[in-house]
């Protein structure tokens, strides 16, 4: 058995109804290069063929009784690669935004826990392209239980299931699987009694599960009588910072990555990512001025890091470390924002020491961080003070070579991030052969006119272009002042782990 750690566990705590916690991805294919149209059983045949790169695929949850520990991963003794796969035919006259659609609602759907954590649907029929005349093609909507995986290594399983080659390879027969026994209930306990002997006082879990009801009514009576003023909490209020429904809606922005590079080599001294957190912040900022929605504070994303080690065999799991960022929305320069961006990460403390993710949840018992990550949305925190942060942003490189699926190329993909109570609004950002696809996964009831993203975008990078090329040279080397993403990082994990510490030196006497 192998046990999830704290994060991976915190993702299944926090999913709810209205907060799914998987990862989805929808991949377009160009068949046109294919003789004949890929059949939905030429596709299981292949899939079922390479099922032995992703152990995980095979793999379901263990829950440990009275929550003495967090969830295993075992095999699944009864795992059928059917019970993960779908079909749907959009028609021929179909495009891209039925598919999208389609997308949005599949996403919005929990995957179910007595199984693997993914599903695959393989959407037929439509064409590619906006001419009357596309060429035909295929997707795939796929959904990756965040618990399971990160975005980082979401993209690596991928690259392992695709191929590198237009020329369609023979479909091996499938390796030989047998599932290991699936463990009894004794060693569970006994696993968990051994959890609870490394850390004795774990134990006071199972007392905080059983009065947990009267501890969510004592804290919920408290915090509506006390104004807290908590520093943690400290990025401004925005329209994206509220409480979340079910419904989720896509919008994406197809960029030219030479375009970004070129912003880089202008502007000197900054990174690639800091050109693409930059044209995030230009979008975000033209957005909320559509909204008439106030500029004068900056927004602050959190952005994930991989700490992924290189020689590291398994690509599941979450291995990430994240940092709080300022924005800098507050500045009207585009191009200076994009140094101002650059200064708040590479000069600040949180990036040489970047927030480990899993600090934030290791020193909490299971049911203690299940019962807090539930207080947070139940209490609607984030709506009666100030967030933690406004969004996440991600940044994932993505091979510059073209993919292949049986001979047809992928030509596009489309992420879609989990969306959890208060955070309204996800970006992702991914590069493929050239381009870089700004993805925007949003809460529709949450984010008014959500299309109006894409537009934003693509004249987000006109201003930063027309910008950089009018910076005076002398700017580029002007000092930059401290500013708050210096200090709230570290201000807000110290307050953090100073409580958590203190909890824990009480349960342990």
């Amino acid at each position: 058995m192998r046990q999830l750690s704290e994060l991976d566990a915190s993702f299944l705590y926090l999913e709810s109804a209205n907060a799914p916690m998987h990862i989805g991805s929808i991949y377009l294919f160009d068949a046109s290069e294919r003789e004949t149209p890929l059949a939905f059983s030429t596709f299981v045949s292949y899939l079922r063929s390479r099922l032995h790169v992703v152990p995980v695929f095979r793999q379901r949850l263990k829950e440990i009784p009275l929550r003495m520990g967090h969830p295993y991963w075992i095999d699944d003794p009864d795992f059928s690669i059917e019970r993960h796969l779908a079909y749907v035919s959009l028609g021929e006259n179909s495009r891209e935004a039925s598919l999208m659609t389609l997308a949005s609602k599949i996403l919005e759907e929990p995957l179910k826990r007595d199984r693997p954590l993914w599903h695959i649907t393989f959407v037929d029929g439509f064409q590619l392209g906006g001419d009357k005349e596309g060429n035909p093609g295929f997707a795939l909507i796929v959904k990756l239980h965040h618990a399971a995986i990160d975005a980082f290594s979401g993209a690596e399983i991928m690259g392992k299931l695709l191929e590198y080659t237009p020329k369609p390879q023979p479909i091996s027969a499938p390796r030989p699987w047998q599932p290991r026994p699936k463990p009894s209930e004794e060693r569970v306990m006994l696993q968990a009694g051994a959890n609870i002997l490394r850390t004795p006082w774990r134990v006071t879990s199972i007392a905080a599960g059983a009065v947990e009801a009267t501890a969510r009514g004592l804290i919920q009576k408290q915090l509506r009588r006390i104004p807290l003023s908590f520093p943690l909490f400290t990025a401004p209020h925005s329209p994206f910072n509220r409480q979340i429904t079910a419904n989720r809606q896509i919008v994406s922005a197809k960029l030219d990555l030479s375009r970004l590079k070129a912003i880089k080599a202008t502007l000197g001294d900054v990174t690639l990512n800091d050109v693409v957190l930059g044209l995030c912040a230009e979008t975000l900022r033209r957005y909320l001025g559509d909204q008439n929605a106030s500029n004068d504070e900056s927004l602050v994303a959190m952005t994930p890091l991989s700490v992924r080690s290189s020689t590291l065999n398994r690509t599941t799991g979450n291995q990430m470390s994240a940092m709080l960022l300022d924005l800098a929305t507050n500045e009207q320069n585009p191009a200076k924002r994009i140094r101002r961006i650059h200064w708040n990460a590479v000069a600040s403390e949180p990036y040489r020491e970047a927030i480990a993710a899993d600090r934030l949840t290791e020193l909490l018992p299971s049911a203690m961080l299940a019962l807090s990550a539930r207080l947070y949305s139940e209490l609607q925190i984030a709506q009666r003070y100030q967030p933690v942060f406004n969004l996440p942003i991600t940044n994932i490189p993505g091979p510059q070579v073209p993919l292949y699926l049986q001979g047809a190329r992928l030509v596009q993909q489309y992420n879609a991030a989990p969306l959890f109570d208060s955070m309204g609004l996800v970006i992702v950002a991914v590069s493929y052969q050239g381009s870089l696809t700004l993805n925007f996964t949003m809460c529709p009831d949450v984010v008014a006119k959500g299309n109006s993203l894409r537009n934003h975008a693509y004249a987000s990078l006109d201003a930063i272009e027309q910008a950089a090329s009018m910076l005076d040279p002398e700017d580029m080397h002007t000092p930059l002042e401290e500013t708050r993403s210096q200090s709230m990082a570290d201000s807000a994990m110290n307050l953090l782990e100073g409580s958590l510490k203190k909890l824990t030196s009480r349960l342990r006497r």
